[in-house]
């Protein structure tokens, strides 16, 4: 089985958060933008707290966030695999569809965690990659923290 849900919310918008965008409360904040997307980021993550919206998770988030060289910073990040509603195992099909965005001049991981959000279920993939942010993905509405609230509002 390629996702595994702890609990059902199907009504609920569904959310998938890049290890940038997890990351991004522990950048310099002395930047307007990089503080503007922190608090984005912020927002999304208390509506994901306030049962608002549904976060899911994956594989490579544990293994990207393993990697993380500060020990604060990990655990932190860690912690939100607990309020996701459902992991996505890395499976050969998430692997072949990782390929595909590779094709669009994606990086490995970025395309995995992609892959994972399309397998996922996800209505949303938010990062603060640029990299990311620039290419055309067709299966996901890949969005930064501060057009993803924009949109919630415009749409609400």
């Amino acid at each position: 089985m390629t996702v595994r849900f702890l609990y059902s919310n199907i009504n609920l918008m569904k959310v998938y958060l890049d290890n940038c965008a997890y990351n991004r409360p522990f950048d310099d904040q002395r930047n307007i933008i990089v503080r503007l997307e922190t608090e984005a980021k912020l927002a999304i993550q208390q509506m994901i707290k306030d049962n608002e919206i549904t976060l899911i998770w994956s594989d490579v988030l544990d293994y990207e966030n393993n990697d993380n060289p500060f020990e604060e910073r990990r655990e932190k990040i860690s912690e939100w695999e607990t309020l996701a509603s459902g992991k996505v195992m890395i499976s050969d099909a998430i692997i072949e569809k990782a390929r595909e965005y590779m094709d669009v001049g994606l990086r490995q991981k970025d395309a995995v965690h992609i892959a994972c959000a399309v397998y996922g279920k996800s209505d949303y993939f938010i990062t603060v990659d640029k990299k990311i942010l620039n290419k055309s993905i067709k299966d996901i509405v890949v969005i930064d923290p501060i057009d993803f609230l924009r949109r919630l509002q415009n749409d609400g």
